[in-house]
């Protein structure tokens, strides 16, 4: 098992992690994707492990259970599952490395216990980011 710093949400079927440096907008499209269905697993820190199937699950770790960060506001609590499979990882770039961000991006993985897991790189700071990583879903994943 490891602890991973990242964002984890069950959306439309599919658990997706989203990583990024501090500020970089994890919390900020977690609690904008939560208004449109999704079910926060974790908010800061995941525990990420492979279950008896081979599948890399994420989990919430019970300190942090139910609770988001809103940036400048306070700690929200919201409902939550407890765990969930990870099916996509968001790596978010900061405004900087916005430029560099390939238009049509070749597929990409990052590996997670040893699986390679389907990857975007991804700016969340955007009014139409939760828009494109429903994009993403079908795109890079093929559901949606």
């Amino acid at each position: 098992m490891m602890l991973l710093h990242a964002t984890g949400l069950y959306w439309k079927g599919t658990g997706i992690v989203i990583t990024g440096a501090s500020g970089s907008g994890k919390s900020d499209l977690a609690l904008r994707l939560l208004t449109l269905g999704a079910d926060l697993i974790g908010d800061d820190y995941l525990d990420i492990s492979k279950n008896s199937y081979g599948n890399v699950m994420m989990r919430t770790p019970p300190q942090i259970a139910g609770k988001i960060e809103v940036r400048n506001v306070g700690i929200l609590e919201v409902p939550y599952q407890p765990e969930s499979p990870v099916d996509l990882i968001v790596q978010l770039v900061p405004p900087e490395a916005l430029s560099r961000l390939e238009r049509m991006p070749d597929p990409q993985t990052y590996a997670l216990e040893g699986v390679e897991i389907p990857s975007l790189d991804f700016y969340a700071l955007e009014a139409s980011a939760p828009d494109k990583l429903r994009a993403a879903l079908k795109i890079v994943l093929g559901k949606y």
